[in-house]
């Protein structure tokens, strides 16, 4: 058994990655809980040379991740990028902002395609960043507790890390639904979205983890195998509200969908039309393109495209959105942030194709190596 711990510069004696190999497997802890394991750059770094490190070991069958909760492991999975640092770092032009994204998603990538088995366990809050660590894994484990968002249109920005692809391939149109509001939903319902492989009660998880360290499994597949046979178990049934959710966000543009929600009186649409109209509008044309753009694409090329999407975010308009919509929720925390538009009905035709525009030619492009 080897144990081993990847320090961070300039964190001290806190290590916001803990990698350790126990009898066959790797593990992964994210340890940044009063942050709720929030990434960093450095945290990027981390886990990709880790990954990188787990993949090189024959010794390593399969990859374990979890988040470090405030009283102990596991209890909160990763609430997604340090968007704190995205808001400092666009105002000082700082570049380190561009090199987060493209590697970010360069991890994505290796995630989606890792040669081992890498099993996440999406325990309380897994929102955007954490969705981009988790999304590819083989196994993918919620809890009674998880609460699983692409909350990104309420600060300005769009379900990044891979989300054009993933919330494509939700049944029917439950990822364009999740994409626009940024709705919550529950380990279950995640299942029934097709992001999640099955449930393990919270209190269970500590004995599973243990199991799966002490364990002399012959195969990664065996891993896997017995980890599906722990999951509890469920009637089928499908996504709720979904017949609801197909026809309202089926519609061709953003301003059909607001209105079929306005005539549409259950509870359920009322507060899916509350949750579109505290996004912001600009940013609610590009997320529906970017998932019906990405719903005919590969992972890859899906990448490429938001990695495009996010320098426009940053540099597009002489004011950003996003830095506008994190000032709101994360720096003043006044919760009323000024968007360039104030209605849906305002974003010309002309305004959101912008953000597809790559500002790279396919041989400079930051994720040219990506296939």
């Amino acid at each position: 058994m080897s144990d081993k711990n990847i320090n961070s510069a300039g964190t001290g004696s806190e290590d916001l990655v803990l990698q350790e190999v126990v009898g066959r497997v790797g593990c992964i802890t994210l340890n940044r809980p009063k942050a709720l394991n929030a990434l960093t750059l450095d945290m990027v770094r981390l886990l990709t040379t880790a990954l990188l490190d787990f993949q090189n070991n024959p010794q390593v069958l399969a990859v374990l991740v979890r988040g470090q909760g405030k009283e102990g492991p596991f209890g909160h999975f990763c609430a997604g990028g340090d968007i704190r640092f995205f808001h400092q770092a666009a105002l000082a032009g700082d570049s380190s902002l561009g090199d987060f994204f493209t590697e970010e998603y360069a991890l994505n990538h290796l995630i989606h395609t890792y040669s081992k088995p890498y099993i996440a366990f999406m325990d309380g809050v897994v929102m955007g960043g954490g969705m981009g660590i988790s999304q590819g894994a083989s196994v993918r484990i919620v809890t009674e507790k998880t609460q699983m968002a692409m909350p990104e249109t309420h600060i300005g920005l769009f379900p990044d890390v891979g989300g054009g692809y993933f919330l494509s391939r939700c049944p029917g149109y439950v990822g364009e639904y999740l994409g626009l509001t940024g709705q919550k939903i529950s380990g279950h319902q995640a299942i029934l979205a097709g992001l999640a492989d099955g449930l393990i009660e919270t209190q269970r998880l500590p004995l599973i983890w243990k199991t799966l360290l002490s364990t002399p499994f012959e195969s990664g597949e065996a891993v896997e195998r017995w980890l599906q046979s722990q999951f509890t178990k469920f009637e089928p049934s499908q996504f709720p509200d979904k017949a609801a959710i197909d026809k309202c966000f089926s519609l061709a543009s953003p301003l059909e969908i607001s209105l079929a929600l306005e005539q549409d009186n259950s509870t359920w649409a009322a507060q899916a039309l509350a949750s579109l109209n505290k996004a912001s509008p600009l940013m609610v044309h590009v997320v529906l393109a970017q998932i019906r753009k990405a719903r005919s694409m590969g992972l890859a090329d899906d990448l490429r495209m938001e990695r495009d999407l996010v320098h426009h975010c940053f540099h597009l308009r002489a004011k950003s959105e996003t830095v506008e919509g994190i000032r709101a929720l994360a720096i003043d925390k006044d919760h009323h942030p000024k968007w360039s538009h104030a209605h849906l009905s305002e974003v010309a035709q002309d305004e959101w194709p912008l953000f597809f525009q790559s500002p790279w030619t396919p041989e400079t492009h930051p994720l040219r190596h990506l296939v």
